[in-house]
């Protein structure tokens, strides 16, 4: 290696790994997983409105110089958290639509799981969080609430509209309209007690199954075929 490619290198690694061969500042994959858990407790128990980065930076164990490092405010942290748990459940929506199974059984796998974790007490919390305030903070909401690429109901939209190609169910007019309402059917009596406080408790897994049977059941009425 020549004197000047060696010097280059040096200057990628330093770049890339900062002195010493740490990661450097704001890099660390482990101290920013460290801060977001911290973070989220904060949020869950106290909410956003009342947590400071004060409590952040004691409940993560790390110093306010490095928490400002990784994130600006608290709505950076809160966004953070929030992208960090849909990537999470996007992932496993994906190894569902992605396996060789039938529309019948994609569709229940994935009812099941989405509805699991969208009942969950964390994903309840943090909806009541961004319910409260999204009159101040509508930015925080719309991070919250759009729906991009990497989200599940543009994932089973997607999904949808291949099965059609396939021959696999009929013609659907508009798949990510029906991908919201697949969703809504299999919260259906769940999703708003439980958001509401009226279910204290998510509810049992045979209740969720229930409800997402009974949604495919009636999807695939309307839209099978002899594929499916």
């Amino acid at each position: 290696m020549s004197d000047l490619t060696e010097t280059a290198a040096k200057l990628m690694d330093c770049r890339k790994d900062g002195l010493g061969g740490r990661p450097a500042a704001g890099e660390d994959p482990a101290k920013r997983e460290q801060i977001l858990d911290g973070a989220q407790r904060v949020f869950m128990r106290v909410g956003f409105d009342a947590a400071s980065m004060n409590d952040i930076t004691r409940e993560a164990g790390v110093s306010k110089g490095t928490l400002y490092v990784y994130f600006k405010n608290k709505e950076d942290l809160f966004a953070a958290i929030i992208q960090r748990k849909k990537s999470l459940v996007f992932e496993r929506l994906k190894q569902i639509v992605d396996a060789d199974k039938s529309v019948a059984e994609t569709l229940y796998e994935f009812g099941i799981t989405f509805g699991m974790h969208l009942l969950s007490e964390d994903a309840i919390r943090g909806q009541r969080i961004v319910i409260g305030v999204i009159d101040r903070m509508p930015e925080l909401a719309d991070n919250f609430f759009k729906f991009g690429p990497n989200t599940g109901p543009v994932l089973l939209a997607n999904y949808l509209a291949r099965q059609v190609e396939l021959g696999r169910l009929k013609p659907i007019d508009d798949a990510m309209y029906t991908s919201r309402q697949i969703g809504d059917l299999c919260m259906a009596g769940l999703y708003r007690p439980r958001l509401f406080g009226e279910m204290q408790e998510p509810p049992p897994r045979e209740k969720v199954e229930r409800n997402v049977e009974w949604a495919v059941r009636l999807f695939m009425n309307t839209y099978g075929t002899d594929k499916s």
